[in-house]
């Protein structure tokens, strides 16, 4: 059975060759690139399953990198970086990333995120049902059930979660989804967001207050755990 392959676009030398570590023992098979445009070349060359970008890189910004590879490049991308600005990180993600994770990190919440993004990829294929834990959504019927109980959704609830689960892993910003499901007119009404992220959670989960699907990411947007990480 073929390997997932990783490139890693990391300068700095000590978290590159844990990151090569860490993968390398989980089963992975590892690209390393120290530069920019090193790795832009890699990935043409050999297109990885996913690319884990530093955005402080030491040829090329990071931002403008990811807005290259996004150019043809569709597998996911995760972001790694000291950057923690809200602006950076929503920045990041309406240029294409599929997550963002500050440093330092947990290498077990790393293998975690790696893992959500990677079933996105497979999940593209079309499935009449998605089928998460405790959880499944029935495209052509257009229902939803929890366990075996038929849960009962508005339209724009059912295409709320929909987009949220389509997209299993990513972080989605709040821009985004206002702008998919109500339009670009409605691009700064966060309010209605939150209203119906609030009717979708006191619907689905079994407990609202502590969600395990749809998880807050404070001042970007909303990630769907359909596998609970």
């Amino acid at each position: 059975m073929n390997k997932t392959q990783i490139l890693i676009i990391e300068d700095e030398p000590a978290l590159r060759t844990m990151l090569e570590i860490t993968l390398q023992a989980n089963n992975y098979a590892v690209q390393l690139a120290k530069k920019g445009k090193d790795g832009l070349i890699m990935a043409e060359n050999h297109p990885p399953d996913l690319i884990l970008l530093d955005l402080g890189l030491p040829d090329i910004r990071g931002q403008e990198l990811l807005v290259q590879l996004r150019t043809w490049f569709t597998n996911p991308i995760i972001i790694i970086s000291v950057q923690k600005e809200e602006e950076e990180i929503i920045k990041a993600l309406d240029n294409g990333a599929n997550d963002y994770l500050s440093k330092p990190f947990r290498t077990g919440e790393l293998l975690a995120r790696m893992r959500a993004s990677l079933r996105s990829v497979v999940a593209e294929d079309y499935q009449p049902v998605l089928q998460f834990s405790g959880l499944s959504i029935n495209l052509e019927e257009r229902t939803v059930r929890r366990e075996e109980e038929l849960i009962r959704l508005t339209t724009t609830e059912y295409n709320l979660l929909l987009l949220l689960a389509k997209n299993e892993g990513k972080v989605l910003t709040h821009a985004f989804l206002l702008r998919t499901i109500w339009g670009p007119g409605f691009i700064n009404q966060s309010q209605y967001l939150r209203v119906f992220i609030a009717q979708l959670r006191k619907k689905l989960e079994p407990d609202p207050n502590n969600p395990s699907y749809i998880i807050t990411e404070s001042g970007v947007g909303y990630r769907f755990l359909g596998m609970f990480g």
